[in-house]
């Protein structure tokens, strides 16, 4: 079968935006988030938050940068602290440490000169899109996920809830007077803000025949063109302030990642995996080809994105300060005990070794960590 083409094509112009081993001494570039103009703007009906920037001041020393996916939240500190356990001189502050959406990090890297040691995506995709091979030079797919609906258990709406019936459930809860609303991911600064459109498509289309069934009663917009959250029964939200917002109640449901689900201890059902975008199945990939969605691009026009099974990559970017220390960070992710913190209460799928559409461009010490892409994830890299 032919899997689809991931490369973003720009096709109109933007809607007008809504209102409102080394232990050598390194040098680093804190990671500092940037304020938008003004504090927190609002564009194309969606609230946006300043992407991470680089600091102008630098400290030499041998301290450990990230930019990560908000999902890694959790688990990239862990990996991060069993290599400070293990490398003498090695520090890895949270200071230095970002998690946010995935576009977001793309544009710090390629628009605002952020500079991190490791850059970590929730699409496999991007890296090879948007930062190779300018920004970066290689990726390694480390882990696999997929998405699960969180929700308030105590919602009579939920009631029975199960991979069968969520959506029409998801649907109740919304409607009905009173309850929160759901939570929902800037799709042109996250990933996992596309990916919970597809699995609504999906789920309709399993459910009832039509992609539109759960996916137009939370979005305005026809499925493949630009998806508006309903304001009356949506709530626009980041994606790493999940937990805290169900927690508090400030949302009655979210779709996010499992890891997500695992690691905060929260009520979920876990989607057929081929609505979850957990499967490669030759079946998914059929259903995946035939959809898609717009989002807004980095040239401020909007491009379309299809659906692919979610997997988790990260490089070292060209610009990294402390380059050594980001690939030992990896080799250390690649390794049987950084599969073991990812592994921890299921939460993530590890792959070891790890996936690289170009395996001969990792640096010499990466080398025994990968292989080549396997071949139905091949035609999703252009």
């Amino acid at each position: 079968m032919s899997a689809p083409t991931p490369a973003p094509s720009e096709t109109t112009s933007l809607p007008p935006p809504a209102r409102g081993t080394s232990t050598a001494v390194w040098v680093v570039v804190l990671i500092v988030v940037a304020a938008a103009v003004g504090g927190a703007g609002f564009y194309a009906g969606y609230e946006y938050r300043g992407s991470p920037a680089a600091s102008p001041s630098t400290a030499a020393n041998n301290t450990l940068s990230i930019l990560g996916a908000g999902t890694l939240v959790d688990t990239f500190p862990m990996v991060a602290n069993a290599l400070v356990n293990e490398t003498p001189g090695v520090t890895a502050p949270a200071a230095a440490q970002t998690y946010e959406g995935s576009l977001d990090i793309t544009t710090a890297i390629t628009s605002t000169g952020a500079k991190a040691d490791v850059a970590a995506l929730a699409d496999f995709r991007l890296i090879p899109q948007l930062l190779q091979p300018t920004y970066a030079s290689y990726e390694v797919v480390f882990a696999q996920t997929q998405e699960v609906l969180i929700y308030n258990a105590s919602l009579p709406a939920f009631h029975g809830v199960n991979a069968s019936n969520w959506g029409w459930k998801l649907v109740q809860d919304v409607k009905t007077p009173g309850n929160a609303p759901f939570g929902v991911w800037n799709a042109s600064t996250d990933p996992n803000g596309y990916n919970e459109i597809f699995s609504m498509m999906l789920q309709g289309q399993f459910q009832n025949g039509s992609t539109s069934a759960v996916y137009n009663q939370l979005y305005s917009g026809a499925p493949g063109s630009y998806a508006t959250p309903n304001p009356s029964y949506t709530k626009i939200e980041h994606e790493s302030q999940a937990a805290t917002l169900m927690n508090t109640g400030v949302l009655s449901a979210v779709i996010t990642y499992k890891a997500v689900a695992i690691q905060n201890h929260l009520s979920y059902v876990l989607l057929n995996s081929t609505v979850g975008l957990g499967a490669n199945t030759s079946f998914a990939l059929t259903a995946y080809s035939k959809l898609s969605t717009q989002i807004i691009g980095s040239a401020g026009t909007l491009v379309s994105v299809v659906p692919a099974p979610i997997l988790f990559a990260a490089t070292v970017p060209s610009n990294a300060p402390n380059a050594a220390l980001g690939a030992l960070f990896l080799h250390l992710l690649l390794s049987p005990q950084g599969s073991a913190i990812l592994a921890e209460d299921d939460a993530w799928t590890p792959i070891f070794p790890g996936w690289s559409p170009t395996p001969s461009a990792v640096p010499g010490l990466l080398q025994p960590d990968v292989t080549s892409l396997p071949a139905w994830a091949a035609p999703f890299i252009p």
